[in-house]
């Protein structure tokens, strides 16, 4: 009886250190390596071979990662997830699946091994399970037996392929290859106290353990292993949940957040900077007459000119803004926002010039400057003229080019004009279209950059040209096509 209190009083005493508890929803889906999958590094491929490296994204799944602490409700989070997402496809891959089976030696001296180690798992076929149902695989998942600490040599789970996987486990973030799987990183936080209770009560009721052997377990490997490698993995979540499954409003948020990202284009959840207009009845129609070979100039140009303006009035959108207030006409005060005034237009010439009557019709008095770019067979590039303000670096430019394809000419653009001293963040990319190309490689390069579209496409072909697209803007807005 000695030796089971200083037992628990050890244990009890471990576990009532200094607890951090907190939402953190400034993070979310900061993660742009999440594309990479477990063999592929993340540097951009060169752009006469983008169209051949990279997949295709609008089949990717909205991959969650939810780590803790031992028996602190992730399960409970992952119900309340899926229970919220049901008009998704959701599935539920946990890492105690993918434990390694102890051989018989191990088995002989169960009580010394720590199942709370890195070690412990098969994160290589973790990391292969997880990388087909990206793919849109169907994967078999082993069944682990916990009471005698080997899988189920004839029984496996079939997982499907989905909208949304969530990936559960105590030590999911510890890798950087599986961290590079997830969209979205939550780490559940609860008390060490409430986290041994349940422990006790799930060992013993579900798993045939007595007490004194959990405790024991516990103390030597559990509470030792969550302070070496689960806790410092919360730095790397992009939300921190108190409380578990008791937090209904941080679970709320997390849902709100996961039907948004899912109701956008692929890309969007990789790169946050890239915008997409949100699409209309009215935008689809409008795509639909420009993409027209057999449309005429002059429809093509009204079109266009309607979609360009609803591109610049979004891009305008990001610009910052101040607060201001005004008498109205009944005596009234009115608490509004007051446009950036720094501001300017980039057109690559020449066919970001059909940009400029919108951007000149939403902002009055503009400046606009020029650069002209030559292209040879997209694999080179030499800058021929620019012209820009001499107060440059002091605004926020709109960069303007109706196409973005291998993205060579808007990294070439965009160069200049941070060498000019625009800050990065200042840079808004106005376009039409975009190729998933064009979008990889401007925004690998340049994180902070903002990206707005009416639409992105299939990809590029071989002589880099986007599928479907709407053939040379240039040529067919300014009449030069015959």
């Amino acid at each position: 009886m000695p030796e089971e209190k200083t037992s628990m009083d050890y244990v009890m005493e471990a576990a009532s250190g200094a607890h951090f508890s907190g939402l953190r929803v400034d993070g979310l889906l900061r993660s742009s390596s999440s594309l990479s999958s477990p063999t592929s590094t993340s540097s951009p491929p060169p752009s006469s071979s983008l169209s051949s490296t990279i997949t295709d994204s609008s089949k990717q799944p909205f991959v969650i990662g939810v780590s803790g602490g031992t028996a602190s409700g992730k399960t409970t989070v992952c119900d309340l997830i899926i229970q919220q997402l049901h008009d998704h496809r959701v599935v539920l891959v946990n890492q105690d699946s993918f434990y390694r089976g102890l051989t018989a030696e191990e088995s002989e001296h169960v009580h010394e091994y720590n199942f709370d180690h890195p070690d412990a798992f098969d994160t290589e076929q973790l990391l292969e399970c997880v990388g087909k149902l990206k793919c849109g695989q169907s994967v078999h998942v082993p069944i682990y037996d916990f009471k005698n600490h080997r899988r189920c040599s004839e029984s496996f789970r079939q997982v499907n392929a989905s909208d949304v996987i969530i990936l559960e486990g105590i030590l999911v973030f510890h890798d950087q290859r599986v961290r590079n799987l997830m969209n979205m990183k939550i780490f559940v936080d609860t008390d060490a106290d409430v986290r041994l209770a349940r422990r006790i009560r799930r060992d013993t009721v579900e798993r045939g353990r007595d007490v004194n052997s959990v405790l024991e377990q516990y103390s030597k490997f559990v509470k030792p292993a969550f302070d070496d490698f689960v806790l410092p993995s919360k730095k790397y979540a992009d939300v921190i949940i108190p409380r578990g499954g008791d937090n209904h409003v941080a679970v709320d948020l997390i849902v709100q957040h996961i039907h948004t990202k899912l109701g956008q284009h692929d890309l969007c959840k990789i790169y946050p900077n890239v915008y997409v207009i949100q699409s209309t009845f009215q935008i689809r129609g409008m795509h639909t007459l420009i993409r027209d070979r057999e449309i005429s100039k002059h429809d093509f140009v009204f079109y266009s000119d309607r979609l360009i303006r609803l591109v610049v009035e979004h891009g305008l959108g990001h610009l910052p803004f101040t607060e201001k207030q005004v008498v109205t006409p009944t005596g009234s005060v009115y608490t509004g926002v007051d446009f950036c005034k720094k501001l300017c237009g980039v057109s690559i010439v020449r066919s970001g010039e059909s940009m400029e009557n919108a951007l000149r019709a939403c902002c009055k008095g503009i400046k606009i400057g020029k650069i002209l770019i030559h292209r040879d067979g997209d694999n080179g590039q030499q800058l021929i003229y620019e012209k820009l303000p001499k107060d440059i670096s002091e605004r926020h430019v709109l960069l303007l080019d109706p196409v973005l394809a291998t993205g060579n000419s808007a990294n070439q653009a965009i160069e200049l004009l941070i060498r000019k001293g625009v800050p990065e963040s200042h840079i808004i990319f106005l376009n039409l279209i975009s190729a998933p190309e064009g979008i990889h490689c401007v925004c690998k390069r340049f994180p902070a950059l903002k990206i707005v579209t009416s639409e992105i496409d299939e990809a590029l072909n071989d002589e880099f040209r986007v599928i479907p697209g709407l053939g040379e803007f240039g040529d067919r807005y300014f009449g030069t096509d015959d």
